[in-house]
């Protein structure tokens, strides 16, 4: 052990003429006390790679001696804990998620580029620390977002997901003992819920232009949207998402060999999800997302009807001599090429600002289809079948905003319930007090008589 790396002695001295530092070819480092002494070596670490280690500072050659010794009698893990910087340990952490979704690796990778590593990144694994991250986490809720505010909880509760994922790996390879983000406490953040768009409401996002967040249409108001909306050129995909429950990126990927128009039926088999502009077509959301989805007979002639307009334009575009495309797709560019999905989201917007109603979201679409469904009479398994929701928690918890009339079926029908339960127990408690009574005694007119 004694005779593995190099142990050497160097000191800060400048050269007179080039500033340059002196270390180990000083003149003065055969003096006593003058410099200090090192020590440089190298061993495998916990991935079987190289780890170097180059230490200093210490008084005399047995010291950086005994703390090389030390050094190498760690074990791989300990090396890498202490020679790995948590930027290295991110990195290699992303290149090792190689069975997650694309859009999954982009947000981890976001989250590391933009927020972890430059907060965090230069810290070792092993003077990781609750302080340490919970300084970091500190400096990144100061810092703004893309729209000049503080960062949300939100976005605080997802870096701290991530970190956790990575953290939880440095556990199980044996690199930390435990993972010191689990004590990490921050801001409370409750998931948004699905506002209906009452009359009040409605009053008040005129009056002040406040909205909510999540918000979905009541039946009447959908019907003006896609009444407004008739001649646009994508009527079809506004419908599905609507009524049917689509997401965006599995109407976005729909291929006309997806489609049974005579039996009413389509197979939603892919998803075209984006990365920043850049999109990927992949299999559905989850398991659950891949299925059959019913249509009635006005869906059908709907998607009839996109389609017969869908030929005049391919024929239109040929005979005036412009590309065009047979993608197959569903929903396509003027030229024939796939739909962009974030085309789709921009272009919805535009439309429901043009047609002076209430704000919602592309995606408050699905949330107003889940909502009519349950109120139309549809039990929760069967909008989750719709919706292609692998827990039916996600259903009862998310998607279905009870609507005004469900919310006054559902009060008059429990008051119903509780008044006809007070009325049997006011009748029990009558018919109980009845036998109970103690019978009267017979009237006795002799004894009346003699007291008079």
């Amino acid at each position: 052990m004694a005779g593995t790396g190099k142990i050497y002695k160097r000191c800060g001295c400048r050269d007179a003429v080039s500033s340059k530092r002196l270390e180990q070819h000083c003149p003065r480092l055969s003096e006593r006390g003058h410099g200090s002494w090192y020590f440089d070596c190298s061993a495998a670490d916990a991935f079987g790679g190289p780890a170097r280690a180059r230490r200093g500072g210490f008084p005399s050659k047995a010291a950086a001696g005994r703390a090389r010794d030390e050094w190498l009698t760690r074990t791989g893990e300990a090396r890498t804990a202490r020679g790995w910087t948590l930027e290295r340990w991110l990195r290699y952490w992303l290149s090792t998620r190689t069975k997650i979704r694309p859009t999954t690796k982009a947000a981890y990778t976001r989250d590391v580029e933009q927020f972890l590593i430059p907060h965090l990144g230069r810290i070792t694994l092993e003077d990781l620390n609750i302080r340490r991250i919970r300084k970091g986490f500190d400096e990144i809720a100061q810092s703004t977002n893309g729209r000049g505010q503080p960062q949300t909880p939100s976005c605080l509760h997802h870096l701290r997901t991530t970190l956790r994922a990575a953290l939880n790996l440095a556990v199980r390879d044996g690199l930390l003992e435990a993972n010191p983000i689990r004590h990490l406490e921050l801001p409370s953040y409750r998931k948004p819920h699905a506002q209906v768009w009452t009359p009040a409401r409605v009053a008040e996002w005129r009056a002040t232009g406040r909205h909510p967040a999540v918000a979905v249409w009541t039946a009447p108001y959908l019907a003006a949207f896609l009444d407004a909306v008739t001649a646009d050129r994508l009527f079809a995909l506004w419908w599905l998402i609507a009524l049917r429950g689509l997401r965006r990126g599995e109407a976005c990927g729909l291929r006309w060999s997806d489609i049974d128009l005579d039996h009413g039926v389509l197979f939603i088999v892919r998803n075209r999800a984006t990365v920043g502009y850049h999109v990927i077509e992949g299999e559905p959301k989850s398991a659950a997302g891949m299925r059959a989805v019913a249509l009635d007979k006005h869906t059908v002639a709907v998607l009839r009807e996109h389609l017969r307009r869908q030929h005049l334009n391919q024929a239109a575009r040929t005979v005036a001599g412009k590309p065009c495309y047979d993608s197959g797709y569903v929903f396509i560019r003027p030229d024939g090429r796939p739909l962009h999905p974030q085309y789709a989201t921009r272009h919805f917007a535009r439309l429901v600002k043009r047609a002076d109603l209430p704000p919602i979201r592309l995606h408050d679409l699905r949330h107003g289809a889940a909502s009519l469904a349950h109120e139309a009479g549809a039990d929760l398994k069967t909008v989750q079948d719709l919706l292609g929701h692998a827990s039916i928690l996600t259903t009862a918890d998310t998607y279905t905003t009870v609507l005004p009339p469900a919310q006054r079926h559902c009060a008059e029908a429990t008051a119903r319930l509780v008044l006809a339960a007070a009325r049997r127990t006011r009748e029990r408690i009558r018919k109980t007090a009845g036998r109970n009574r103690p019978a009267r005694r017979p009237h006795n007119k002799r004894r009346t008589a003699k007291k008079r």
